[in-house]
């Protein structure tokens, strides 16, 4: 028999009775109790991932401001990911990534992250941490902190005192402001927009956004 799609319909049809015997009183404060036991307010969360976002900002801007940056990006344009050792500039790829956070390429932004940072840049671990943070992923915020703080075969990690010092110059920097932590210009995040394209993961640098960067330091 063939059965049409009213049919069907009303099959799937979710009964609008209740159950009697359903205590709504009950059921309310159980879920009153459940968020009571929750250790943190929600709106000290919400604080806490903008304050994070705000400080990887500025530890963004104090990276494309860095005196080392136009040489680290034209290292990164000139011998992007190969495959083979020694050709992937972590350092390069940490400014990169924090010049796409800072001219709205948050994804991009997170996958350069990640590349320097599995290359060994405290730098790049440290903004996946905030990132994380901002983005109130907890967890995964927790393992790039321990990333940066974390002794190494290359040498140890950043002492936890000094990395709360970090933060807290950050957020003092955020709001009086420095000559070190100057925003992109419109021509520069221009050139990343340019790279980065409307989908996907942007791809390396190349050399015009090199020199851009480059200008952008001379001003």
């Amino acid at each position: 028999m063939t059965r049409t799609i009213d049919d069907l319909l009303e099959d799937a049809a979710v009964p609008v009775a209740g159950n009697p015997r359903f205590d709504v009183g009950a059921a309310l404060r159980r879920l009153a109790a459940d968020a009571s036991r929750s250790s943190t307010p929600p709106s000290i969360h919400l604080a806490g991932a903008a304050r994070a976002g705000r400080q990887l900002s500025t530890v963004c801007r104090w990276a494309i401001n860095a005196p080392s940056a136009p040489a680290d990006i034209s290292r990164l344009a000139d011998a992007p990911t190969r495959g083979t050792k020694g050709e992937f500039d972590e350092d390069g790829a940490a400014v990169f990534a924090c010049l796409l956070f800072l001219t709205g390429h948050p994804e991009s932004a997170q996958f350069w992250w990640q590349l320097s940072a599995g290359a060994g840049n405290r730098i790049a671990a440290y903004c996946l941490h905030l990132h994380h943070l901002a983005l109130g992923e907890h967890r995964e915020a927790a393992h790039w902190r321990h990333e940066v703080t974390a002794s190494s075969a290359e040498g140890g990690g950043i002492d936890e005192v000094l990395l709360d010092c970090l933060s807290a110059v950050a957020s003092y920097v955020r709001k009086n402001g420095s000559v070190g932590s100057t925003p992109p210009t419109g021509q520069l995040e221009m050139e990343v927009d340019r790279l980065a394209g409307d989908d996907g993961i942007s791809g390396p640098p190349d050399r015009r956004l090199a020199d851009r960067l480059r200008e952008f330091a001379n001003r």
